[in-house]
């Protein structure tokens, strides 16, 4: 019978690190083949679904993933013949109680995603739909408001940041593609920016600039400066987000702002200082401000912000239900970040988004650092709804390629499309 899968394989690849990642093609009887590969992060939260590499430091450094290849192929594959591709979550849930770990260390998260995302884009190719409207019906055709990476730092760049992403959210445009060219805009002008004041434009991992700056609020006053000399209103049209990425910076009892030489802080201190610089700057969302452990920080800067900007968990919840159950219940954000290979199923990421949703909070659908020319999230995006979409900057080609997909989905709608700022506007 047509549709249902023929064949499941694997090979080893390179992410836009340089570093081993896993592609896995399905092909389906009748011909339907369909591939998808796998990102990887840098900053990775504790609870993450486990990445299985192969250890052997005669290979990439111990990076290898031929151990998750082989195990799609040896394992994964035999159990998978004949099912039919269609039947996404029965099939994610087969590969979950195949695994058989609570963190799907036996198989590794990167082979069982690597075939959940292989099998949605065969089963939509099997009946002449594109991914987004397979996984996402008539009604999805809302575009997300890119939040750019633009000025990168913490363990993305070498250079002198506390702070992971210093984004820029072009949330006042009239489309998607509109948002793109303001981004790209002002990606030029912040670039002219830095090259004026003496500054190097070299990028980091995910293609915004890595500059030694002075300190954590130079990062600020630079896009802010880039905005206005690109010809756009800071705020209304462009605003800022951040991604401290404070897990990076925890210490015992506080957070050390080494790079910037910016000294201790405790958990009060940085809500002082987030609190001063959403006052002194046109920001609408911070993610990840504190540590994965600090529930209480979280909690105490939504209960202060949560009602101007959007606070957004990431290595807190790790895209799973489990915790963000109880970040609801406890108020610890009103927003959280998605990312498919944190939990290792697109079955599970949709859960995570409909637990969202109950909630009416945002969700933000998240590239990794390591990432691949695959524009799965961008499908993955606009078939949620999702009013957001982390992809970095507008520039290297594993970034790029997501937006370009985007604009390709906007052009086909047409006049249907949608586009809105989730933020409102100053």
């Amino acid at each position: 019978m047509n549709g249902r899968i023929a064949s499941i394989d694997a090979m080893e690849i390179l992410d836009s690190r340089g570093n081993p990642t896993l592609r896995v093609f399905v092909e389906l009887r009748g011909g339907v083949r369909a591939s998808a590969s796998v990102p990887s992060g840098a900053s990775t939260g504790a609870h993450e679904a486990l990445e299985l590499r192969d250890g052997d430091p005669k290979r990439f450094g111990g990076k290898g993933v031929q151990h998750a290849a082989a195990n799609v192929i040896d394992i994964i594959a035999p159990k998978l013949i004949g099912f039919a591709a269609t039947r996404q979550r029965e099939i994610d849930g087969f590969l979950i109680d195949l695994d058989g770990t609570k963190d799907k260390s036996r198989l590794g998260a990167n082979a069982i995603l690597g075939v959940s995302m292989a099998v949605a884009r065969a089963a939509a190719n099997s009946v002449g739909n594109s991914l987004y409207s397979y996984l996402g019906g008539t009604e999805a055709r809302r575009l997300p408001v890119p939040m750019m990476n633009v000025i990168n730092g913490g363990a993305h760049a070498d250079n002198s940041l506390d702070f992971q992403e210093f984004m820029m959210v072009p949330h006042g445009a009239p489309t998607f593609a509109e948002a793109l060219r303001y981004g790209s805009e002002v990606f030029h002008s912040l670039k002219a920016l830095l090259t004026k004041l003496g500054h190097v434009t070299s990028v980091g991992d995910e293609g915004g600039f890595a500059p030694k700056l002075r300190d954590n609020d130079e990062a600020c006053d630079l896009i802010v400066e880039a905005i206005r000399a690109a010809g756009f209103a800071p705020g209304e049209q462009i605003a800022i987000a951040l991604d401290p990425a404070a897990s990076t910076f925890c210490a015992a009892g506080g957070y050390e702002l080494r790079k910037s030489g910016g000294g201790s802080r405790t958990t009060r201190q940085l809500i002082d200082l987030y609190s001063q610089w959403s006052d002194r700057y046109p920001i609408v969302s911070i993610e990840d401000g504190f540590g994965e452990n600090d529930w209480d920080g979280f909690r105490a800067l939504t209960a202060k912000l949560g009602d101007r900007i959007q606070i957004v968990g990431d290595d807190i919840y790790v895209t799973n239900t489990k915790f963000i159950q109880r970040g609801i219940a406890e108020r610890t954000t009103n927003a959280v970040l998605i990312k498919l290979n944190q939990i290792g199923t697109v079955t599970e990421t949709i859960e995570a988004i409909d637990l969202c949703r109950t909630a009416n909070w945002q969700f933000i659908i998240s590239h990794r650092s390591g990432e691949t020319e695959d524009p799965f999230i961008a499908d993955f995006a606009v078939a949620m709804g999702s009013a957001q979409i982390k992809t970095g900057s507008p520039c290297r080609s594993e970034r790029v390629a997501k937006y370009n997909r985007l604009l390709e989905i906007e052009r086909g709608l047409g006049n249907t499309a949608q586009f809105e700022s989730p933020f409102v506007r100053a």
